[in-house]
């Protein structure tokens, strides 16, 4: 009996050793859903938050500008070789952001063990499809808006009246015999000028918009936060962040030819996102909490959906159309170039990812 007893005593004994043991691994896999018992600094929170307004708010706007007084410079003009070192770097730049930044965050988003497990946000893979079908939808919105506005660039020009059949396509003449005079047409070069340029500006737009959702996520959830530890690094880094993809888009928004005012307009919209995103934040973090249900499916599809567009966008294109480009196959110096700009541009967006 005596054996018996000291037996089971043994076997008590490991049990609670294992117990003990197992115990902090199993806390550490349940969800921190409740709130901290540490009060945290409000006010200072609330000073970094404001400072962190007018940091992202003066990068953001350096940022995009750079490229836009760029084309003021003849060395930095489109037509010039540097350009497309600039422009591949801009778009590392926003691979990488779709990539290391964002679409990690949408699956943390959505596979968060807050997420009840009955719910279908931890069955499938809901980040990844739903970057897909944005990619998909940014494929099939860029087709049919280069589509529909070719179609009235053609339609445009129905009414020329070639006369000469070896010169249809090269010259057109007009002769009005109420005015008595003649008009010379566009050059060949000068008609695929029109259709690039509408291609350019449909990336341009597109890309912000995909920018932009990013941009107000990342805002709201930096001005949600009350913890002036995780804010203070934020701020360098988002700032950064912002900085590198105005370049990004301000380099698209150049090549687009807009007028003035609507490249004040794109500019300036997307150097407000990020900081309007932040005073919502500030608004709502009274009462809203990230790390709720609804918080971490609003931010992961958001921010899923984000990411497929400007992997699309950065992919397709930017980085295929200049990649394949005749002037740049045709010039190993400048395609070496190239790869490295765009190499860098990956890396600096992905460092941040450490911090951002």
């Amino acid at each position: 009996m005596a054996h018996f007893q000291l037996f089971s005593l043994k076997i008590l004994q490991i049990f609670s050793l294992l117990l003990i043991l197992l115990y902090p691994a199993t806390v550490s896999c349940d969800c921190t859903c409740d709130k901290e018992d540490i009060q945290q600094n409000k006010a200072e929170a609330l000073r970094y938050k404001l400072g962190a307004i007018a940091a992202i708010l003066v990068a953001g706007a350096i940022g995009v500008s750079l490229p836009l007084l760029g084309t003021r410079i003849p060395a930095l003009r489109p037509e010039n070789d540097i350009f497309f070192m600039i422009k591949a770097f801009a778009a590392g730049v926003i691979l990488a952001t779709g990539f290391v930044h964002i679409l990690p965050d949408a699956f943390e988003s959505l596979t968060s063990p807050c997420l009840k497990e009955s719910s279908p946000w931890g069955k499938f893979p809901f980040s990844g499809f739903i970057a897909m079908m944005s990619a998909i939808g940014t494929l099939m919105i860029d087709a049919f808006a280069t589509g529909y506005y070719e179609r009235q660039h053609l339609s445009k020009h129905k009414h020329v009246n070639a006369a000469d059949e070896e010169h249809a396509g090269h010259v057109h003449v007009h002769t009005h015999a109420t005015h008595g005079h003649a008009h010379g047409s566009a050059s060949p070069s000068q008609e695929l000028v029109l259709p690039e340029l509408i291609r350019q500006r449909i990336i341009s737009q597109v890309l912000e918009v995909g920018i932009v959702v990013h941009s107000v996520v990342i805002g709201i959830s930096l001005g949600v936060s009350q913890s002036p530890d995780t804010i203070r690094p934020l701020v360098a880094a988002l700032s950064f962040h912002q900085f590198f993809e105005g370049m990004g888009l301000g380099g698209c928004i150049s090549q687009a030819q807009f007028k003035s005012v609507s490249v004040a307009i794109m500019g300036t919209f997307f150097s407000l996102t990020t900081p309007l995103g932040i005073a919502i934040g500030i608004g709502i973090s009274s009462f809203y909490r990230d790390n709720s249900p609804t918080g971490l499916i609003v931010d992961g599809v958001f921010n899923s959906a984000s990411a497929g567009i400007l992997i699309y966008m950065a992919l397709v294109d930017l980085l295929a159309a200049d990649f394949m480009n005749p002037r740049l196959q045709s010039n190993v110096r400048l395609q070496i170039g190239v790869n490295l700009s765009l190499l860098l541009g990956t890396a600096c967006m992905s460092v941040l990812a450490k911090w951002a």
